[in-house]
């Protein structure tokens, strides 16, 4: 059995503070209710999800030599996350983003672009990866500026040929690029999970289910497109469909939700879910996560 999920992405430190609306810029002091230090980054939300739901989890990162960066090394230890001493850089500073919640859970960024967040290279990715590997998960498309279209499909191609399954989610194009710029790696894509907006953006499409259409045609086995408070769109080749978003949910903090979504989903397949069933967990585990602060959080609520 390959049980081992691979997770290759950002590992950062979250400094969350809420309530922050506009008018923090024109106090000397600001009375924010909540002020809180996680882990965070795309990579490391999802094998955080992942490893306390008891998957089999390696980390495929770049940290810092400095104190947040041991913070996160700690943290996967504590989580039994594997991660490799090849990953700290005693040379670079480990990305810190402060995380402005706005009362209504959504939230803006100030981060440092000279940190570890975008430094991810291919290099930075050990291959082969384990023989025990059933899934890979590249957490996302657009965030590092060091990993092209070429590079990024032959880390697809290198898990391909150990029979992985090939998962990615998406941040927002940087630089007008369109599925056109990725095509060599979508086409080894078994599972995309962009939000809305990243998808029409990539696409150029006009709705959901217009850019689910071109990604599908770009080669990617299914689409999986999260929509908040919509749900998500669902389209392969034979089916597409709605999956309604949980009920009566009150969002704290949205930090993290696609994250928490992306890694529900993987637990799916690492279970072995239906395609359907896997999108309906995927969206509890997004509601889950805007019910509290912080990105990963909500998934030590069982702990103690």
């Amino acid at each position: 059995m390959k049980n081992k999920v691979v997770i290759a992405g950002a590992a950062i430190v979250d400094i969350l503070v809420s309530p922050a609306e506009p008018d923090v810029f024109q106090t000397g002091s600001y009375p924010a209710e909540t002020i809180h230090m996680s882990v965070g980054g795309d990579a490391l939300n999802e094998a955080t999800i992942l490893s306390k739901l008891g998957v089999d989890v390696r980390l495929e990162t770049v940290i810092g030599g400095d104190m947040a960066g041991e913070m996160l090394w700690n943290h996967c230890r504590q989580t039994g996350i594997e991660i490799n001493t090849r990953c700290k850089r005693k040379e670079m500073d480990t990305g810190i983003n402060v995380v402005l919640v706005k009362k209504d859970g959504e939230r803006v960024f100030l981060t440092n672009p000279h940190g570890s967040l975008r430094k991810l290279s291919p290099g930075d990715i050990m291959l082969p990866f384990p023989e025990d590997a059933g899934i890979l998960c590249f957490a996302s498309i657009f965030v590092f500026p060091m990993i092209n279209d070429a590079e990024m499909a032959s880390i697809f191609r290198q898990a391909k040929s150990q029979g992985m399954t090939v998962c990615a989610d998406m941040t927002k194009c940087k630089n007008g690029e369109t599925a056109a710029d990725i095509a060599e790696s979508l086409k080894l894509i078994d599972y995309l999970m962009p939000n809305k907006e990243e998808a029409m953006l990539v696409t150029q499409g006009s709705s959901v289910e217009e850019a689910a259409k071109c990604l599908l045609d770009a080669g990617v086995q299914n689409v999986v497109i999260k929509c908040g408070a919509d749900g998500c769109f669902v389209k392969n080749k034979e089916c597409e469909m709605w999956i309604t978003a949980e009920k009566d949910v009150v969002c704290v903090d949205t930090t993290g939700a696609g994250d928490s979504f992306a890694a529900g989903f993987i637990y799916g397949l690492h279970q072995g879910f239906s395609l359907e069933a896997c999108a309906k967990y995927a969206n509890q585990c997004g509601a889950k996560s805007v019910a509290r602060i912080g990105a990963a959080d909500w998934s030590f609520q069982n702990d103690n």
